[in-house]
């Protein structure tokens, strides 16, 4: 048994010791007899023919010029013939020296559309002329930005190789550099694999379908300047060890390189990405270069990691940008970005120490369009990013980031007040919120054994998908278990957070919009001051009528529009959500009026003073006045009532000062010291003015913290002393 052993460790030493190549069928050197053999008989591959290199040592070399001119000139002799396009096998092969696509397919004219070639099908000059008809829409605006004259019937001497069959290069290794510049293929491209150790040039070529560099390795730098991708790119797991440029790239489709490696600067500056371009799970060992890039679908940066820095200056993002995991150790800047409507950067899980690393963008723009999906695991990151707009003086950003943090806090509030708890929630509303009879049933079971401490926790059911917890994650919480009691004071107690909450957002969109706070105030303002006036001067109208004029009726509702349309135009041009910011502010601020206006005119009025004001003004001083410590009410020493007169009906100015008062109450600013009399004064009048005056305390203090939060130099003494 020891033997046996022995043997078997040697063996899997052996095996392990063994380099994958000598694992591999031996190499044929390629000789000319050999290469004329294999071209006189291509094999039959997927509907074409494809002249067969495989696994063959080829020296291209200059000191092999003899053997190296015949290759380039007999390959290119069989492609160029006539029938059936002809493809190329070169997979698992070693080409020592320099390898040049040029000599090897044909050769077309760039913009003579008429001087197409005989050999190419329709669908192949209708891809060709595309090229061309882009070419020269790219010619016609350089030169006419240029303003260079062109002369007319001069031509364009440019030529473009083109392959029409098959490009299989799986596992080629090219000692020297590749030049494939300007090479149109046509037909696919299989080069998963392949190493190029001294580099290669693939500007301006064009691949016409679906092409892989799947596990690629580029040795030194490579170029795919202004390269035409018209089907999908795959570059995933590709090793770029050089500098890498894609300049002016065009990927019309899909373009993937999930798990890349960038150990060099990588240069992917004003790339039109028309498909999704993918990135997930790469590592950028060097800055990586976005600028001025166009990205119409999705930008997939899952997972990938930068540890310098990353540059996305002037690009435009159509969609989203999804960086939910990646990794910022230096800098990402995203300034002078523009997002389409709906676009936004999704950033949950993003690891980054603000301390270190800076997202950098437009002061009032990037925090609109970093978005987190869920509160719970981004606590710290949301904290950071507040941080780190804090440090950049960005201080909208930095609030718009807290204003995004309470807003998720309250649907975490919303939900954990009617979600349904897995631990306690029965078969049937477990199946009605979306869970199947099984899932239900497995769910039921796993709560009895151990209670459901996190949302999570679904996941390690066999019978839940991750389909399921993503349809259902927003109905359903995962509470301790409690005693009726505790767990109804629970319930009060989150109920009463998520509507305080919600009307800190609503109101004053926690504390970062000034103009949504001021609008809220010109509403309030006018509302009131309209009440004011109802109450003091519609009174009766029998025996005697008090009654306002009708031109102080047009000058007051007039006035009181005015002030709440500016209002209402504040509140929705602020906020993101107008119309239930208004509901709420109803809710708080017309009920209770109006229901006091209702007992008022039910009882009826039977006092003394009937036909003198509610109101009195301080009458020894007119000057605009902060009262900040004022109450509604006269004191009552003697001396002081004296000074406090009442308003004037007769004026047609009076119906000002309900607004002056109105304004002294609500903010303790205005021109007059405006008070209620102590002397035969209805009970509800009083309670109405009081209520103005509770609710505007709590305005003043949500006023400047406001104020706290969005000027920059108070906010830097708050938050830096």
């Amino acid at each position: 048994m020891r033997g046996f052993f022995a043997v078997l460790f040697a063996i899997l030493i052996w095996f392990y010791a063994v380099p994958v190549e000598a694992a591999q069928p031996e190499r044929l050197p390629l000789t000319l007899e050999l290469l004329q053999e294999r071209l006189r008989s291509p094999i039959p591959s997927e509907g074409t023919r494809i002249v067969d290199l495989r696994r063959m040592e080829i020296d291209l070399r200059p000191e092999n010029a003899a053997f190296r001119d015949q290759f380039y000139s007999l390959v290119q002799a069989q492609l160029q013939r006539s029938g059936v396009p002809l493809g190329l096998d070169l997979s698992y092969s070693l080409i020592n020296g320099d390898f040049t696509t040029s000599k090897l397919g044909l050769r077309a004219p760039i913009y003579d559309g008429e001087a197409l070639s005989k050999l190419f099908t329709p669908a192949e000059q209708e891809q060709l002329k595309r090229d061309r008809r882009r070419l020269y829409r790219l010619s016609t605006l350089s030169t006419s930005l240029l303003i260079t004259p062109r002369e007319t019937g001069t031509a364009t001497s440019l030529q473009l190789t083109v392959f029409r069959a098959p490009i299989k290069l799986v596992q080629t290794r090219i000692i020297g550099f590749a030049d494939l510049t300007n090479t149109f293929f046509l037909n696919r491209v299989e080069a998963q694999g392949m190493q190029f150790p001294a580099g290669a040039d693939f500007s301006q070529s064009r691949f016409s379908l679906p092409m892989s560099f799947a596990s690629a390795n580029f040795g030194r730098e490579v170029q795919f300047r202004n390269t035409i991708f018209f089907a999908k790119a795959e570059f995933n797991q590709v090793q770029f060890r050089g500098e890498v440029n894609f300049q002016s790239a065009e990927f019309q489709t899909t373009a993937n390189f999930n798990q890349a490696m960038f150990y060099q600067p990588a240069n992917f500056s004003r790339v039109q990405w028309q498909g999704n371009a993918d990135f997930a799970q790469t590592r950028w060992r060097d800055q990586a270069n976005f600028i001025k890039d166009k990205f119409s679908r999705s930008l997939f940066l899952t997972d990938a990691t930068f540890e310098k820095a990353a540059v996305f200056r002037e690009a435009q993002f159509n969609s989203l940008a999804n960086l939910r995991g990646a990794t910022i150790l230096d800098r990402a800047d995203f300034s002078y970005c523009s997002f389409a409507k709906g676009a936004y950067l999704n950033v949950p899980g993003l690891r980054f120490d603000s301390d270190k690393a800076k997202i950098l963008g437009d002061p009032g723009q990037i925090g609109r369009v970093i978005s987190v999906p869920t509160l719970q695991g981004n606590e710290n990151l949301l904290r950071e990013l507040v941080r780190n707009f804090r440090r950049l003086e960005q201080i909208s950003d930095a609030n718009q980031i807290d204003y995004t943090t309470q807003t998720l806090r309250s649907r975490q509030l919303r939900r954990q007040l009617f979600g349904t708890d897995l631990n306690t929630a029965d078969l049937a509303k477990l199946k009605q919120i979306g869970f199947s009879e099984t899932q239900a049933n497995s769910i039921i079971q796993r709560r009895i054994e151990q209670p459901f401490r996190n949302l999570t926790e679904l996941l390690t059911l066999d019978q839940i998908g991750i389909a399921t917890y993503i349809n259902v994650r927003d109905r359903v919480i995962a509470a301790d278990p409690l005693p009726p009691a505790l767990n109804l004071w629970r319930r009060f107690s989150i109920g009463f957070r998520w509507i305080s909450l919600s009307l800190l957002l609503l109101l004053s969109r926690d504390g970062t919009s000034f103009w949504l706070i001021f609008g809220i105030g010109l509403v309030t303002v006018s509302y009131f001051s309209v009440l004011f006036w109802f109450v003091d001067r519609v009174r009766r109208r029998y025996p005697k009528a008090i009654l306002p004029t009708f031109s102080e009726i047009v000058s007051t509702v007039s006035f009181a529009i005015v002030l709440f349309l500016l209002g209402l135009t504040a509140i929705i041009q602020a906020t993101d959500r107008p119309l239930i910011t208004v509901l709420w502010w109803s809710i708080v601020v017309i009920p209770v009026p109006l229901i006091l206006l209702g007992v008022l005119y039910q009882r009826g009025r039977y006092h003394a003073l009937m036909e003198v004001s509610y109101f009195s003004e301080e009458g020894t001083l007119r000057q605009l006045r902060i009262l900040v410590g004022r109450l509604p009410t006269i004191p009552r020493y003697p001396l002081f009532r004296e000074r406090y007169l009442p308003i004037l009906w007769d004026r047609q100015w009076n119906w000002l000062n309900y607004f002056d008062f109105s304004l002294n109450n609500f903010l303790r600013f205005g021109f007059n010291d405006i008070r209620l009399r102590d002397q035969h004064l209805p009970g509800i009048v009083s309670i109405l003015v009081w209520y103005q005056w509770a609710l505007g305390t709590l305005y003043i203090a949500l006023l400047l913290w406001t104020l706290s939060r969005t000027i920059p130099g108070l906010n830097l003494l708050i938050y830096f002393k």
